[in-house]
């Protein structure tokens, strides 16, 4: 995005507001002890709303550089009186057939959680939706429990994408069985490289929710507990998934090797019985083509017609006890 957006939602349980700003404010870090604010920054291209928001909060000159640094691999942090997380949103270009990352950074505090965006997109519009509701449990419970959606919506995202590499792997099957192409090959190859890529932003996540069951015991109520272990069993099951797709591409490679290995073996049969049929004939037509006067077969009418039905019955014959012995 060229433009940094700003926006912050307070909430309780009987009313919401939602403002926009155009650059950070003071009021921005002024939070109602009753309220829960949840502050959404949707662009990092300005560096100075991240440097200011990080002025107003307080925070680690070191966190905000891991924000703006949207190579920065996913993480958990604990900095006492609050919690940074990055993770990372796969998405899937269906026209290239490649996946992407964006690098979505959060902050957890006492009564408040920010979220860090590289670019405006609809994956919170559900939580959006759920503050709107007034009896909803969102707007019932504390910052920690907000932050729980947050990471909830985004590893419910993984499986999204974890069900599209399962139809890529079907269709390629499909493909792989009818008739293996060298196109079929490099998409194998592709799919791999993705999975690969995918379980680099997937794989750290179980290890950051462990560590932020373990070691966030301030900001995170005793409630959390279960809604963490929920998230821990859907990502750990999100990553042995991606094994087992990485498995069953390998398993792949190994087919279509055997299918091309398969396919040469019998085009190189049928050559084989093609030269082997030829063979007797060959003899044939190279013994009479020998300049000897004295071969009586030269001098008969019949001799050329005779050898042409022997050499056509020879062949005639070899053919059938190839096929009797079903060699073709």
């Amino acid at each position: 995005m060229e433009h940094t957006k700003i926006k912050v939602i307070d909430y309780d349980k009987n009313e919401y507001i939602i403002k926009e700003y155009l650059k950070i404010e003071k009021e921005i870090s002024e939070i109602d002890s009753l309220k829960i604010r949840w502050i959404i920054i949707d662009g990092i291209t300005d560096i100075n709303v991240i440097e200011d928001l990080g002025f107003l909060f307080g925070f680690h000159p070191l966190v905000l550089e891991d924000i703006l640094n949207t190579n920065q691999a996913p993480k958990y942090e604990h900095y006492g009186e609050f919690t940074f997380i990055v993770l990372k949103k796969v998405i899937w270009n269906n026209e290239d057939k490649v996946f992407g990352t964006e690098q979505i950074s959060l902050i957890l505090g006492k009564k408040y959680v920010i979220t860090f965006r590289e670019q405006e997109s609809d994956i919170f519009n559900p939580i959006f939706d759920r503050i709107m509701i007034p009896k909803g449990r969102v707007r019932e419970m504390g910052a920690d429990y907000l932050l729980y959606t947050l990471l909830d919506i985004i590893i419910d995202d993984y499986i999204i994408i974890q069900e599209t590499i399962n139809e890529t792997i079907e269709l390629i099957e499909d493909k792989l069985i009818e008739e293996p192409h060298i196109e079929i090959l490099h998409s194998i190859y592709k799919l791999k490289r993705n999975i690969i890529e995918i379980r680099k932003s997937i794989w750290p996540v179980r290890e950051i929710i462990n560590k932020f069951q373990r070691e966030d015991q301030i900001l995170t109520s005793e409630k959390m507990q279960f809604y963490l272990r929920d998230i821990y069993d859907h990502i750990y099951l999100i990553n042995d998934s991606l094994q087992n797709s990485r498995d069953i591409i390998t398993g792949m490679l190994d087919l279509y090797l055997s299918s091309v290995s398969n396919k040469m073996n019998d085009i190189m049969k049928v050559l084989t019985i093609i030269s082997t049929v030829f063979i007797p004939l060959s003899f044939l037509a190279g013994f009479y083509g020998m300049n000897f006067l004295d071969m009586p077969e030269l001098k008969s009418p019949f001799g050329y017609p005779i050898l042409i039905l022997l050499m056509i019955l020879i062949a005639i014959i070899m053919i059938l006890y190839f096929k009797k012995k079903k060699w073709l």
